[in-house]
């Protein structure tokens, strides 16, 4: 790390100048969740120390930091949910719930040596390209300046909560809160109104059920719920994991392939498709015997539409007799309870937004300026939504790069794994530019190529003529987290794609935009 004693005047966010010194870095990440900590182990192999882990909040975690709602688990095997450079091995445990999944986190974090490289309660707002020094700037909430040769934004997609605008909310009297920011203080034993029946709510809604007196679900649109296996390896599996060797290696890469084969053809309407609805069918019918109740929670799109939950607790939550499911939209807030649009209106002491997030959102709250001053949002918005090559470079933004932007969610497999490909390729990159000596930034012809061949998968998805609102998409139906194959075919493709093809070097002074003979001027 060096220090530059020149001043440097800059925009604070609140409008003052800054004259501070600029601290520089090789490399800045941005965030300390699974990507943030696997692109540093990355660099860290690759004999880089000049890194710098900017985190916003008080340690590494990301959404298992910020999620604590009661139940709180990952429906994927933690052998398959983990680091590949550190991968999870306890024998006990299948599937872990937040803390002990932080817990592992924050392990390896001080297992690996991350640590010393890691700055938390940074928040960065801006990053600006100069394109005379070929450097970042990125700025932080305090106005500090942090310059580097290249950045990598981890933000990931699931962190911004999306709380309904509806009428009367500030008048509701009791706590209100989203998931994913969780008052621990509130009071949960009286009534419970839950807006929201995705995975958040499937899984807090049967701790709730244990201590409130009645606990009220609303439902936009039901869910398609396979069953979860347990939460605990059984005895024969605790020996086996224990004394044979190199059982976990391929226990993980089973599960890694068998997502593949079974879940990943559902959202193409494959082979595996009507299996699962009717596992899917079953489960629902064995759990909830109530024709009414049942008729609620069938889905009338198709399997895979939207995110498939997988859970064996949700279903029997709803059938006890003090928790109920609405099904009528919500009309507005009351400062007793929430109305629905029939007129009734139902007691609330404390209202839980299980809504999710505001995904198709990427890198929100942050102004980015690539080449020539271009803002990458603006970028996106001329070109109709934000699109990065394998979710990781944008044309005109230099030495920036991404782990899970758009397209490299994968609803069906592990999402460590798909983070884990793009931090390999990233790190090709850097050493692309290194070899070069100076940044390197995707081109317009490899990104249109790149596009062709995504839209092209997205049309035999189900996803784009689907019916079934997701999160994965936009209000207007543009598909623009998820990734349309498996997590193999995202591992191949980029494998085969070369930087020295698809990356051109970039000059150090401004001029007219183009490719000349490699470089970008």
């Amino acid at each position: 790390m060096t220090t530059v004693d020149v001043p440097v005047v800059f925009a604070c966010p609140n409008g003052a100048p800054i004259t501070e010194p600029t601290i520089t870095h090789e490399v800045i990440i941005v965030g300390a969740g699974f990507g943030g900590l696997t692109m540093a182990a990355q660099l860290q192999q690759a004999g880089v120390r000049d890194f710098l882990i900017l985190e916003e909040g008080p340690e590494v975690g990301g959404v298992w930091r910020e999620n604590t709602y009661p139940g709180c688990s990952c429906d994927v095997p933690a052998h398959l949910y983990c680091f590949a450079f550190d991968p999870y091995r306890d024998v006990r445990v299948r599937y872990p719930d937040q803390q002990a999944i932080l817990t592992y986190m924050r392990e390896v974090t001080d297992r690996n040596g991350l640590r010393p490289h890691l700055r938390c309660d940074t928040a960065v707002v801006a990053a600006d390209y100069s394109d005379t020094d070929r450097t970042w700037t990125l700025t932080t909430t305090t106005g500090e300046l942090i310059r580097t040769g290249a950045v990598v934004w981890a933000l990931g997609q699931l962190h911004r909560p999306a709380i309904p605008r509806l009428r009367g909310t500030e008048t509701f009297g009791g706590p209100a809160f989203h998931s994913a920011r969780w008052d621990h203080t509130a009071d949960l034993s009286g009534q419970i109104a839950v807006v929201g029946t995705g995975s958040s709510a499937a899984q807090m809604i049967p701790e709730l059920a244990r201590v409130a007196a009645g606990v009220t679900v609303y439902q936009r649109s039901p869910s398609w719920v396979l069953p979860k296996p347990g939460a605990s390896f059984g005895p024969l599996s605790r020996w086996a994991l224990t004394c044979v060797p190199g059982l976990h290696d391929l226990y993980r890469a089973g599960l890694y392939h068998a997502a593949d084969l079974v879940l990943a053809p559902i959202m193409r309407a494959g082979w595996s498709a009507g299996p699962a609805e009717l596992v899917a069918r079953a489960h629902l019918r064995w759990q909830v015997r109530d024709r009414a109740l049942r008729a609620k929670l069938t889905p009338d799109y198709r399997i895979g539409e939207k995110r498939i939950l997988l859970d064996s607790g949700y279903y029997p939550a709803l059938t006890q007799p003090h928790v109920e499911l609405v099904t009528d939209g919500i009309d507005r807030v009351a400062p007793d309870g929430i109305r629905t649009i029939d007129g009734a209106e139902r007691r609330a002491d404390v209202i839980v937004w299980a809504t999710g997030f505001r995904a198709p959102e990427f890198l929100a709250g942050v102004r980015i300026r690539g080449r020539g001053g271009v803002d990458l949002h603006d970028r996106w918005r001329c070109r109709g939504r934000p699109t990065a090559f394998y979710g990781l470079a944008v044309p005109g933004f230099p030495n920036l790069y991404m782990i899970a932007g758009p397209h490299s969610f994968t609803p069906s497999n592990s999402n460590p794994s798909v983070k884990q490909h793009q931090a390999r390729y990233i790190m090709r990159c850097l050493t692309l530019g290194a070899d070069w000596g100076a940044p390197v930034e995707v081109t317009e012809r490899a990104m249109a190529s790149y596009l062709d061949q995504l839209d092209r998968a997205l049309a035999r998805s189900i996803w784009c003529d689907g019916v079934a609102t997701a999160w994965w998409k936009r209000a207007d139906g543009t598909v623009t987290n998820a990734w349309p194959g498996t997590v193999s075919e995202f591992e191949h493709a980029i494998a085969r794609s070369d930087p020295a093809e698809s990356f051109a070097k970039v000059a150090a002074i401004a001029g007219a935009e183009g490719e000349v003979s490699g470089e970008i001027a």
